[in-house]
């Protein structure tokens, strides 16, 4: 029992629970990109802008995040985090601090933003991206190096789920300190997002794991999964924590029993298995490292099949989430304006706060709960993690299914918090499946090689979605004079002459599209865990015939 009561103290140090801390704060200043839609209708305002150009604008930030996220994913696997946190702070504080001053500057009398003007903003967007996923990066990579598999899930998501109450943290400030005030926003984003990555320099490094203790190796031979070398089988390995342990072991087999030498984990040289396994040479990017985990990166990573099935899942899941926390401030001044003749756009961005918040709430509630739930379903139930997808594709339909339906602003919430809840839960579940099924030690490098995915839906939802609010400005002009005529007679006027007021009609076609797609991502979620299981028994196969 002694090993057993040993093992929590020296995982619970206080360097660990340091670097811990300083991933959570870097990752709280990371996800900013979210909070965009809070902003993005009063700069349309100012500025004059269209929607399109407005989505345009959000997703260069989702751009420079996603195809830079192997470059800094590289840059951390091999220089360690204090280059990315360097970078992180630098764009951050140039994109706010631009986006800033071309808001307070203005158009004067001129019918909309120039064309310089808009480039500048577009790379300023873009600029944000960068930084967010600089800062993202090395927090997510130490956080894994730090913790094993059996808590690697939950202090995975714990982290993320900060990188999704950034949001919610940064319109909190805002509202209680500069409430209506939206240079004084910008303002708190640009300090408010540097300051993190300063600190984490000091603290942000990776804490090395203690060695295993005998006790924990007698049991993990007996028990658990093994690890599986033939074909696209060698993608996966159930448990990380109990292919180290195993690989120590094979090490040092002359000095161990005979009963461990006739395991499960040692194949004769006739075996199939191994005939079939593909070759395994330090530059090809297949096989497993020195403790035994699978260890798939570069070329080989592009040319496996699951890498593809995850992706195409992501793409459409984060495509979905993208288009709507971009948009949702103009959701929400669709229904409050049809809700509400006399038009007050204080109290309008009010309510467009409030889903901004609402959705952090519940990306940050998705990336933390969605953690235990893998390690519970993994470790308890013996499923893969990969079933959770199933969990996280469900929760995107039901929550397009709420947006299709609700026509009221006061509604939006259920809504909101659903879709915050399915796309944190998204990005908290991937990173641990990608340790599973290509190995930890390129793990930055892997998952920033997603890129395409979020590119991809996210580009291709919201420009719809933009297109789509455009054309209802344009073509319901009826339904628009009422509410403009009225709001002559408040204290405020309507925020933009592109804005749809017709309520849920102005972007209830584009749900729908994204509705199905969702449905397509869980049945592709239930076919990644079916894969995921055949492993499973197919190693287990292969060891029953080796023993």
């Amino acid at each position: 029992m002694q090993p057993e009561t040993v093992k929590p103290s020296k995982l619970l140090t206080a360097p660990r629970i340091i670097t811990l801390l300083g991933c959570v704060l870097v990752a709280l200043g990371s996800g900013t990109n979210y909070i965009y839609s809070a902003y993005a209708p009063q700069l349309g305002a100012r500025l004059h802008v269209s929607h399109t150009q407005l989505n345009v604008i959000g997703l260069a930030g989702n751009i420079g995040g996603n195809i830079s996220g192997p470059i800094w994913g590289r840059i951390v696997d091999i220089k360690g985090p204090r280059i990315p946190l360097i970078g992180a702070f630098t764009f951050l504080l140039i994109g706010y601090s631009g986006i800033k001053k071309i808001y307070d500057d203005g158009i004067d009398d001129a019918a909309t933003v120039s064309a310089l003007h808009f480039a500048v903003l577009v790379l300023c967007g873009f600029m944000t991206g960068l930084g967010g996923v600089a800062g993202l990066a090395p927090a997510l990579n130490t956080t894994a190096k730090s913790f094993p598999d059996t808590s690697r899930a939950t202090t995975i998501g714990l982290v993320i789920s900060g990188f999704g109450l950034s949001a919610f943290l940064f319109l909190t400030i805002a509202q209680v300190f500069f409430p209506g005030d939206t240079s004084a926003f910008l303002l708190v984003l640009a300090l408010g997002t540097a300051i993190p990555m300063l600190v984490g320099l000091f603290i942000v490094r990776p804490v090395p794991l203690p060695p295993p203790s005998s006790k924990t190796r007698h049991d993990t031979t007996t028990e658990g999964h093994n690890p599986i070398l033939i074909g696209d089988a060698g993608v996966f390995i159930a448990d990380p924590e109990e292919a180290e342990i195993n690989a120590e072991e094979t090490d040092s087999a002359p000095l161990l029993s005979h009963e461990y030498e006739s395991s499960s984990y040692h194949l004769p040289e006739t075996s199939s298995a191994i005939e079939m396994s593909p070759p395994q040479s330090p530059n090809c990017g297949w096989g497993e490292d020195k403790d035994g985990m699978p260890n798939i990166h570069g070329k080989q990573l592009w040319l496996t099949p699951d890498f593809y099935l995850i992706l195409t899942i992501m793409g459409i899941c984060s495509g979905t989430g993208i288009m709507y926390i971009n948009n949702v401030g103009s959701i929400s001044q669709a229904l409050y304006a049809e809700g509400n003749p006399i038009y007050d756009d204080l109290e309008a961005s009010k309510w467009q706060a409030t889903q901004v918040s609402i959705l952090s709430i519940g990306n940050f509630a998705g990336r933390i709960l969605i953690g235990p739930v893998s390690d519970f379903t993994n470790n308890r139930l013996h499923l893969p993690r990969a079933y959770c997808l199933c969990i996280v594709s469900s929760l995107f339909i039901i929550s397009q299914a709420f947006s299709v339906g609700i026509s009221s602003v006061q509604s939006l919430w259920m809504a909101s918090s659903l879709l915050g809840l399915a796309y944190g839960s998204l990005f908290g579940l991937c990173p641990t499946i990608f340790i599973e099924w290509f190995g930890l030690a390129h793990l930055s490098e892997n998952w920033g090689s997603t890129f395409p995915a979020p590119l991809i839906g996210g580009n291709l939802f919201s420009l719809m979605f933009g297109r789509n609010l455009d054309a209802h400005a344009s073509t319901d002009k009826h339904s628009m004079l009422p509410t403009r005529i009225l709001s002559t007679l408040g204290p405020r006027q309507l925020p933009s002459e592109h804005q749809c007021f017709g309520g849920r009609e102005c972007y209830v076609g584009s749900l729908k599209v994204t509705m199905v797609a969702c449905v397509v991502s869980l049945g592709l979620s239930v076919w990644a865990g079916m894969r995921d299981r055949e492993k499973v028994k197919g190693g287990k196969e292969v060891t029953e015939l080796t023993a």
